[in-house]
């Protein structure tokens, strides 16, 4: 890393653990349980936790493009003052219907940040891209390890109110540092014309490649977002209690942090196809085997499993797209690649409430896994023929 992209690096690193932090303690463990206090009904969570990957939908690509344009700094403090003042909203919550605004509102924040880190990280580096974004990605996945084991406690011992306060002061802090990055995220030197702006986007969707790496990527964080809202429910079902879900869940992100450096390194030596299908298969295989490890000590391990394979997935694809993207579009690349994703997250949660609410655990879980396969599959077959 060159000095003068270390702070870059450092500030960006830093103001993602503690914004991810605030956005995953705000929903895991808490989220559905939350809504289940609210006696919101299976169908319903899935549309409350659906609420925050909608805003994805509507601006990734639209925040991409426009930091392009503008440079990361001002899109990415926009979406800073959403982390800081979100939080404060669930404090004043009484209906499952305020809920699912206030997650709509919330969902902004992630959508944006996502992005514009994402494409900022990877216009800087070349040779080392997958290793660096996935060396980000693992920072901030240490503030999202940390938030279910803090969660659940703070849900055990004192309230949902605590866990929303903690929310609250990390996503001022990451407000705080993020006004450091004024020197490190200056608008471009020379800005695209505005024709070229929604040019950028008939290009992206025109490339093959880009779109069938996202529908993989989408594919993945589909089964996340159901696994992230329901595994939590499975387990309370099972009579486990919360600090322990916060440690069924919170192993899976662990394994995320301590996988994805490595698995981007070795991304960059051997390719990025060859990581992501052997870590589809991984997740496809803990996801069908959870009902039928119905203890603490099962679910522990199931969900350490997937956490691998998510993460040797997710190590390449981001890595992946900025590999294809063409003429510095990378904003743009990730902005398309971001908005796919939150389809698939989105539909993730609704299709599996709907999934348990009409046949079971059993039935959904499996489903998920069929899908996963699915991706590895159309990846395998499509990439054979390029």
């Amino acid at each position: 890393m060159k000095p003068a992209q270390r702070p870059f690096f450092v500030l960006i690193a830093l103001i993602g653990g503690l914004a991810i932090f605030s956005s995953t303690l705000s929903k895991t463990p808490v989220l559905p349980l939350f809504a289940a206090s609210l006696r919101a009904t299976p169908a319903e969570i899935g549309w409350i936790v659906m609420a925050s990957t909608i805003p994805g939908i509507l601006v990734s690509y639209p925040a991409g493009a426009l930091s392009d344009y503008l440079g990361k700094q001002r899109v990415l403090i926009a979406s800073l003052v959403v982390f800081a003042t979100a939080p404060f909203l669930y404090l004043v919550i009484d209906t499952a219907w305020q809920l699912m605004a206030v997650r709509f509102y919330h969902g902004f924040a992630t959508a944006i940040f996502g992005t514009v880190a994402s494409a900022a990280i990877a216009e800087r580096y070349t040779a080392d891209r997958a290793a660096r974004l996935s060396t980000y990605s693992s920072v901030t996945i240490v503030g999202r390890s940390i938030a279910p084991f803090l969660g659940g406690t703070l849900i055990s011992l004192a309230s949902y109110d605590a866990v929303y306060i903690a929310c609250a002061i990390s996503g001022v802090l990451a407000l705080a540092v993020g006004l450091l990055l004024r020197n490190g995220t200056a608008a471009p030197a020379t800005k695209p014309e505005w024709p070229h702006f929604w040019a950028s986007l008939t290009t992206v969707l025109r490339d093959r490649g880009i779109m069938l790496v996202s529908l993989v990527e989408a594919a993945q964080y589909l089964v996340f977002g159901a696994i992230e809202a329901f595994l939590a429910l499975f387990a309370a079902s099972l009579g486990i209690p919360a600090w322990q879900i916060g440690v069924i869940l919170g192993v899976q992100l662990l394994s995320i942090v301590f996988a994805k450096p490595i698995m981007g390194k070795v991304s960059d030596k051997v390719g990025r196809r060859q990581v992501i299908l052997p870590g589809l298969l991984i997740g496809a295989a803990s996801v069908v085997l959870i009902p039928h490890a119905p203890s603490f000590i099962g679910l522990t391990v199931l969900s350490l499993v997937f956490g691998l394979g998510f993460a040797t997935v997710t190590s390449s694809t981001t890595a992946l797209v900025a590999d294809l993207t063409k003429d510095g579009r990378f904003g743009s690349s990730m902005g398309v690649l971001r908005t796919v994703m939150d389809v698939g997250q989105s539909i993730g949660p609704v299709l599996t409430g709907f999934m348990i609410g009409v046949a079971g655990y059993g039935s959904a879980f499996t489903l998920l896994a069929a899908i996963l396969v699915l991706a590895a599959l159309m990846l395998g077959f499509l990439f054979r023929e390029a």
